[in-house]
């Protein structure tokens, strides 16, 4: 996607749209209503668009008038009113509104089904630093003297796992936690909410989630059909002994699990997009990046297809 001179404002108008089909126009009736949450949540889209920081994105408010005027500012809103509005917006339930709201005008454009034949699940780790892992590595190598630097290494890191329909590469849902760690902790959690609300048939996962009980548990209670690949455990020969991990030993290559690799494009488009370092510190600031990146993901998938339907119809 060729990013033209209009695509901040664009991008602006899509966030300031899906707020305000999601979210109340002011927080609080007694709230000082110099800016409503529309026009700050679509102000994080655009910081997170830039790849900017709260500082960097006011100063553009404020030597682009073109900024203001496609979100009705009147003024621009102080980096610290930013970083405010961050911690209440992109904070449950907010935040599960707002990413709802992307997947509602979806559906208005037509670009999520109302019922989905296939859904990918996985988890990636992003940096916290702009130190490469390139660096990290040759850092650990000894010297041209054979001696061994201090040992440099990333033990914890921001972990995101994501639920994406595999057509549309929307993402569907999110979590957030510490890494490294094992992908099947979080996958109740991931799953919680959008089976709520959405219709899923099929559901693709590598193999750091099998396990028979997942297969039960989402076969069951869920009704998916769930394509793991069955390789968790020590390498053998042999067919594991579970039912459904059996069934996907013999079976799996005559399904639709080559698909599962649209997930990989998803984490890609992000981390291509809109980097793949957070600009936080503690956990929970973490988790309020990641977040908005996923919505600044949903955003701008939603202003591509736009662009394409009006370009259609000039045609």
């Amino acid at each position: 996607m060729a990013i033209t001179s209009k695509s901040p404002t664009a991008v602006l108008r899509m966030a300031l749209q899906v707020a305000e089909a999601s979210i109340a126009r002011y927080a609080h009736r007694f709230s000082p209503k110099k800016f409503t949450q529309h026009q700050l949540f679509a102000c994080l889209v655009l910081k997170e668009f830039l790849q900017a920081d709260y500082r960097g994105v006011a100063r553009m408010l404020e030597e682009c008038s073109d900024l203001r005027q496609a979100i009705g500012l009147e003024r621009v809103p102080h980096f610290s009113t930013l970083q405010q509005a961050a911690k209440r917006l992109l904070r449950e339930p907010l935040a599960e509104k707002l990413l709802q709201g992307t997947l509602g005008t979806a559906r208005q454009q037509k670009q999520l089904a109302q019922r989905l034949d296939l859904v990918a699940i996985d988890a990636s780790g992003f940096e916290t630093h702009h130190t490469s892992r390139y660096f990290v590595r040759r850092r650990n190598k000894p010297n041209s003297t054979g001696k061994r630097r201090p040992s440099t290494s990333c033990r914890r890191f921001p972990k995101m796992a994501v639920l994406t329909d595999c057509r549309s590469h929307l993402v569907l849902a999110v979590h957030s936690e510490r890494g490294p760690g094992p992908d099947i902790t979080h996958l109740k959690k991931l799953l919680a909410k959008p089976l709520q609300h959405l219709r899923i048939t099929t559901l693709a996962a590598d193999a750091g989630y099998d396990a028979e009980w997942v297969h039960e548990l989402l076969r069951r209670q869920f009704g998916l059909r769930v394509l793991i690949p069955a390789q968790i455990g020590r390498p053998t020969s042999k067919a594991p002994s579970g039912r459904y991990r059996r069934w996907m030993f013999y079976h799996l290559h005559q399904t639709r699990y080559g698909q599962r690799w649209q997930v990989e494009t998803v984490f890609s488009m992000i981390k291509r997009r809109l980097g793949d370092t957070l600009r936080a510190h503690t956990f929970w600031s973490q988790r309020r990046a990641a977040l908005l990146k996923v919505l600044a993901h949903n955003i701008l998938i939603l202003w591509h297809v736009e662009l394409i339907d009006r370009a259609t119809c000039r045609v």
